[in-house]
């Protein structure tokens, strides 16, 4: 388990003196389009999907996306407690040289 999802989950803190909401993760499920040249990119979980030229663009537009949802679709999940990951798929490529 790397350090970063560690600290998520063993997060016990307080803020203002409230404890907070235990992390959600959703997963993102990414897939580089070689021939359009965008990742595309789906969380049936929030549910959300998109396209991006990259995988930082994808991840804003899906957590955008993702806080919109969350009231309607999971009105037990703290904003602040949502977290997302990219599982992001492309076809290796040789090395240049």
């Amino acid at each position: 388990m790397t350090r970063v999802l560690a600290r998520v989950l063993g997060r016990v803190a307080t803020e203002n003196g409230a404890e907070m909401s235990r992390p959600v993760i959703f997963t993102i499920s990414a897939a580089w389009d070689q021939e359009a040249s965008i990742w595309t990119g789906h969380c049936d979980d929030i549910p959300a999907a998109a396209d991006a030229p990259t995988l930082d663009e994808l991840l804003e537009k899906i957590s955008a996306m993702a806080l919109d949802l969350l009231p309607d679709n999971h009105p037990d999940v703290a904003p602040e407690s949502l977290f997302l990951q990219i599982t992001a798929l492309r076809e290796a490529e040789p090395a240049a040289g």
